[in-house]
């Protein structure tokens, strides 16, 4: 069973914000330097209020977080959430690689008593 550090709803949110390319773009910029949501928007063929309901989809999500500085909201990137959200797939690659072990065993066996047969 995988241990979750987050809650199914906490999972459902992240993979759902996650699920669009310009709001996995807001993340890779966030993550390598903070920036306003109006640099940000200067990258999109969209409003400024188009990538604001990005953000906030993607704060609610905790993937970002949001500081105002003057007449500026500040985007950093979400690292702690990112993090347990890359656990959470970890585990799920580490139960897939031991079915994949399990069944190459299996097959291995099935190969020996084949050989062992052949072999009568």
């Amino acid at each position: 069973m995988v241990v979750q550090e987050l809650t199914d709803t906490e999972v459902d949110g992240i993979f759902h914000a996650l699920s669009d390319t310009t709001r996995r773009d807001i993340v890779t910029r966030v993550i390598l330097g903070e920036q306003s949501i109006s640099a940000l928007a200067r990258h999109y063929d969209m409003s400024f209020a188009a990538v604001q309901k990005h953000v906030a989809v993607l704060e609610r999500a905790s993937l970002v977080t949001k500081e105002r500085n003057g007449r500026e909201q500040i985007v950093r990137g979400g690292m702690t959430t990112l993090r347990k959200a890359a656990r959470l797939l970890d585990a799920y690659d580490e139960i897939w690689r031991q079915r994949a072990e399990a069944l190459e065993g299996i097959l291995a066996e099935g190969t020996k008593q084949i050989e062992i047969e052949a072999d009568r």
